[in-house]
């Protein structure tokens, strides 16, 4: 049986417990980054967003503003 977001029963949670099970799922697969090789383009990507941080350290959202933001604009 494929895994689907019917057969684990996700599309009955509510968007915050969504927000979270994504979370936990990025965190997961953060964990075992090894396991998945970046490409030159995404390592190229990688290292031009350090640059840019680097140059402008106090240009940041923090993480619960957005998923705030995010929050809000699902459910509308």
């Amino acid at each position: 049986m494929a895994v689907s977001l019917k057969s684990l029963g996700i599309e009955r949670l509510g968007i915050e417990e969504r927000l979270t099970l994504v979370e936990e799922i990025w965190d997961s697969i953060a964990a075992d980054s090894a396991a998945v090789p970046l490409t030159e383009a995404q390592r190229t990507e990688l290292d031009r967003r350090i640059a840019e941080h680097e140059a402008n350290p106090d240009d940041v959202v923090p993480w619960e503003e957005i998923k705030t933001s995010i929050t809000e604009r699902l459910k509308k």
